[in-house]
């Protein structure tokens, strides 16, 4: 089956247009994909990719205020924005959606999802519970604040990302900056509106608390991808998750630490489709 890249589509979200990346045939079960703050929706190309060679309708999604989604027009980008995009592509479709995140997109699935109760067939989230440990937020905030002035450089960038982020520095860095975009004074900058990552949207206590009574209100299926080097989430999230949710799941992802799929998912993809065999079965 030929599982490329079929469109760029655009969806609706709040109030706004959400564009996404669409693989596999347009008949299959629907499973859409939510990156991390300060990402985009190749962050999620393997899976994606892979999920619809397997027979689903997968979308990957830029969130609002990333990559070719538009700017949220009175720069609302709290968590509970996020979900009612998540809420309002729910309602566009005719069936049950299986929703996949990680992250921010992780967080976006749980309030959207959990205001859609029947409309889930499936919410997997990667590295996100209630109770996050704020202290592991600080490395995404210093990332955020290094980020705001631009960079002269892909390599400057690249250079960035591993040293606020823990994550391998990239001796070939040519892709990088096909997620940024170059300024008028020849700089570039990551594909986000800079209001995403102003400090009053990074972890507030109103999110800690949106979360939660997501988590009390989802019915549908959930799953946990916890990664077992993360800084965010610990076992006291995860216990609270178990109480609040107690239809949870969890998969332990080994080796990896809180960017759980990073550019490189494919692997995940391998979990996901066992949980999609089991709540969002392909028609034979």
């Amino acid at each position: 089956m030929n599982a490329m890249v079929q469109a760029v589509v655009e969806l609706p979200g709040d109030g706004l247009t959400l564009r996404a990346d669409a693989y596999g045939p347009a008949a299959g079960p629907p499973v859409l994909f939510f990156h991390g703050g300060g990402q985009s929706r190749r962050s999620w190309t393997g899976a994606a990719r892979r999920v619809g060679a397997a027979g689903y309708r997968a979308y990957s999604v830029d969130l609002r205020g990333h990559g070719t989604s538009d700017w949220a027009p009175d720069g609302d980008y709290m968590l509970d924005a996020f979900g009612r995009d998540v809420a309002a592509l729910l309602d566009s479709f005719d069936r049950p959606v299986a929703l996949v995140g990680a992250s921010r997109g992780g967080q976006s699935v749980l309030v959207g999802g959990s205001r859609r109760p029947g409309k889930v067939a499936l919410a997997m989230v990667a590295d996100v519970a209630p109770l996050l440990r704020d202290a592991g937020v600080d490395a995404m905030r210093s990332f955020f604040i290094a980020s705001a002035g631009g960079f002269a450089t892909v390599d400057a960038a690249a250079d960035a990302l591993a040293e606020h982020l823990s994550l391998p520095r990239k001796r070939d860095v040519s892709g990088l900056e096909r997620t940024m975009r170059r300024s008028d004074d020849g700089r570039l900058y990551w594909q986000w509106d800079p209001r995403t990552v102003s400090p009053e949207f990074l972890n507030p206590p109103s999110e800690g608390l949106a979360v939660e009574q997501a988590a009390a209100r989802m019915k549908d299926p959930v799953v946990l991808v916890r990664a077992e080097f993360s800084t965010i989430v610990t076992d006291d999230s995860e216990a609270l998750f178990r109480q609040l949710t107690p239809q949870l799941e969890v998969v332990l992802a080994r080796g990896v630490g809180h960017m759980v799929t990073g550019d490189r998912n494919d692997a995940f993809a391998d979990t996901l489709l066992d949980y999609l065999a089991r709540f969002s079965p392909l028609e034979r």
